[in-house]
């Protein structure tokens, strides 16, 4: 037996000298329960480094599918039949009277408008009387809110004050706010139609005793031409006279005509496809990343040889080479001024792309349409739903097979722990009677030893 296995370690420790530690001496059992278990402790071990490993694999799948997820998001604002590339903007050249907006899909065109006078909303008011709480008269008041039926508000020993009057008036739920206004002239009841325009105008009397009422602001309607055409608006929003457009009046101005103009909203679909480039790059980037080997560790990324990896690289690079026909003068990003670098990313030339989306708005909105069979856009949406759809995409199915391995590894560990623990435990107890045994043969020794001489 070599002098460096375990059972040389006994034989010698046993046959050592008595002064040096060795007979009668015993053994050291935690050295030689632990060399007994290295094996096992170097496979524990093997099995923890590849539990780190799945670790770090996913947090990069992780933060790799954000990004991917990210870009998917960017790519829905250029496909979908109602995003960004269909916006319309409404400017006016005079925002002083009125400004302008336009939902996705109004016709453009340029519009003279002219404001003769504002909606108003109908007020009314009391005389004072010294507080709010002085006492006043019995009686009725009665309101009228535009064409509708007047309304009697009885005023009586419960209410006959102007606080009372404020709170009998808003609980009936005519269409008018009721407040007190207080200053140095003592409490003015104020009435204050829910309704602008002429179906708000007030007719409010009361009988004798009671305080009267005078109008502040008839209710009006706003009064405005449209390309010479009279309209008369209860508010002043004005939404559907122009279709798609919505008005916004600020000031009258009636000898002066304010220009809308209604066309496509180029700020917000040069953003757009911007947003799109700048999402793609961040996710070619990333794939980047994980294939390129660090020079100090000559290691790449944790990711690098994951075929999901691949698969996705493939799958986003093809869409940016993709060419479609018959599209008039915009059938690929380069038409759009989009073109690819040596390292995969895309740079967008603003110049050429701001005149494809002035001269041509209507092919680069067919070019990137979902839903039109052929376009870049329909291959868009399914070569990054086969990447990130949350239910079938490459990236959702990779992540959830590390996640199984992951639980089934740390499974595998904790089985393996608790046999380790069970051979530590048998282990130790065969050492300790080992070390027993080393422990007694000095007396041993010496009775046979006498026994020899008793013989003798």
């Amino acid at each position: 037996m070599s002098s460096t296995s375990i059972g040389g370690n006994i034989i010698s420790g046993s046959t050592a000298s008595t002064s040096s530690g060795g007979l009668g001496a015993g053994i050291n059992v935690s050295e030689m329960v632990a060399a007994s278990m290295a094996n096992q402790d170097a496979e524990l071990a093997i099995m923890q480094g590849q539990q780190t490993t799945l670790s770090t694999q996913q947090t990069a799948l992780a933060s790799f599918n954000t990004d991917v997820q990210a870009l998917q998001t960017a790519a829905f604002a250029l496909t979908d039949p109602a995003g960004q590339l269909t916006d319309v903007a409404a400017t006016s050249s005079n925002s002083s009277v009125m400004t302008a907006s336009a939902t996705p899909g109004s016709a453009s065109g340029t519009h003279s408008i002219v404001v003769t006078s504002l909606a108003t909303t109908a007020s009314s008011y009391t005389s004072a009387v010294a507080t709010s709480s002085t006492p006043l008269s019995t009686g009725t008041i009665s309101i009228q809110v535009g064409t509708g039926a007047a309304t009697p508000i009885t005023v009586d020993s419960t209410n006959n004050t102007m606080d009372g009057l404020a709170a009998a008036i808003n609980n009936a739920n005519i269409g008018v706010t009721a407040n007190v206004i207080n200053d140095a002239s003592g409490a003015r009841l104020a009435i204050v139609s829910s309704t602008s325009g002429a179906p708000g105008n007030l007719t409010i009397s009361s009988s004798a005793g009671l305080p009267t009422f005078t109008q502040a602001v008839a209710g009006a309607n706003a009064v405005l031409t449209i390309d010479s055409i009279p309209i008369s608006s209860t508010t002043n929003t004005v939404s559907g006279a122009i279709s798609g457009v919505t008005l916004n009046l600020t000031a009258p101005s009636p000898s002066a005509a304010v220009t809308v103009s209604v066309g496509p909203d180029l700020t917000n679909q040069e953003a757009a496809i911007n947003n799109y480039v700048s999402a793609y790059n961040t996710v070619v980037t990333d794939m980047n990343t994980q294939f390129k080997v660090d020079g100090t560790t000559n290691q790449a990324g944790p990711l690098a040889n994951d075929s999901t990896l691949t698969f996705t690289q493939g799958a986003v690079l093809g869409t940016s080479s993709f060419a479609t026909t018959g599209n008039g003068t915009v059938n690929s990003l380069g038409d759009l001024g989009v073109t690819m670098n040596n390292d995969g990313t895309l740079s967008v030339n603003s110049a050429v792309l701001a005149t494809a989306l002035q001269t041509s708005p209507g092919a680069v909105q067919s070019f990137f349409q979902a839903t039109t069979t052929g376009s870049f856009g329909a291959n868009l949406t399914s070569a990054l739903s086969s990447v990130a759809d949350p239910l079938t995409g490459a990236l959702t199915q990779d992540a959830n097979g590390l996640t199984q391995t992951q639980t089934d590894l740390t499974t595998q560990i904790t089985d393996f722990q608790t046999q380790l623990t069970t051979t530590q435990t048998a282990l130790t107890a065969q050492y300790d009677q080992v070390d027993a045994t080393l422990q007694e043969l000095p007396l041993l020794l010496s009775s046979i030893t006498s026994q020899l001489a008793s013989l003798g």
